[in-house]
């Protein structure tokens, strides 16, 4: 697999996918699902311009310091948390920077609330309702800038990014409340400028995830969450250590 996604004769989309099987992930499981990256960190521009290296984000960070400022609460997390860590009163859990996680079934739910069965299962985690809008997946540009404002936010994308607009429509007209300051409804989630539709931002995702740029960086992605950045001296450097 390796060699043919460096001889470009399977996509960069193709590659992640069999990556994520070979590690054991599989649709099949919520809390082992097949997790991809997030590659782009322009969702304001009116145009997205793929020959920009500036609206990619930075391949070689775990999502949780992609934004610089987030860097030092990380690193010292990992330094003094298990000072003072009441769940680990005794000094058992290893140091980590992050105490929730790139991938799981809650985040699988979010980001699939408007469709079935994802939404009964969301609904069955919240004790029977949906949980408050202000939580929902609403809209893609606030997605990523509540990930550049949190560092305990560190949720990477699903392999549905890329092909199926779907997930982004709430064609099933599931009430799911208002927003609180703003009032507005979820409804469909918000796309970026640059995309006319839901059809259109899926094309043009999928168009970022296959060009140059991300040809030439993805193996440092593929470093952190599959490869010998996970744990070790390594992860520790790359800060991406995981509870």
């Amino acid at each position: 697999a390796l060699q043919k996604w460096v001889n470009r004769e399977i996509s960069n989309f193709d590659y992640l996918i069999q990556l994520n099987t070979m590690a054991g992930r599989t649709y099949n499981d919520l809390a082992q699902y097949p997790v991809f990256p997030w590659i782009l960190r322009d969702y304001t521009s009116e145009e997205l311009d793929l020959n920009n290296p500036a609206v990619f984000r930075d391949l070689s960070k775990p999502i949780g310091v992609v934004n610089e400022k987030n860097a030092k609460a990380v690193e010292e997390k990992y330094e003094f948390e298990h000072c003072y860590n009441f769940e680990d009163p005794l000094g058992m859990i290893d140091k980590f920077h992050y105490g929730t996680h790139y991938s799981n079934a809650a985040g699988v739910m979010h980001y699939l609330i408007r469709v079935e069965p994802f939404t009964t299962l969301h609904i069955q985690l919240q004790s029977g309702r949906f949980d408050c809008a202000d939580r929902q997946f609403h809209s893609i540009p606030a997605t990523w800038q509540a990930l550049m404002d949190n560092p305990n936010d560190v949720k990477e994308l699903i392999p549905e990014f890329f092909y199926f607009p779907e997930f982004l429509e709430n064609q099933n007209g599931f009430n799911l409340g208002q927003l609180q300051i703003s009032k507005e409804v979820v409804n469909d989630v918000v796309l970026p400028k640059w995309a006319h539709s839901p059809e259109d931002f899926i094309y043009k995702h999928r168009k970022a995830l296959e060009s140059e740029y991300v040809s030439a960086h993805l193996h440092e992605w593929i470093d952190l969450i599959f490869g010998y950045k996970q744990r070790g001296p390594a992860a520790v450097e790359a800060l991406n250590v995981f509870y």
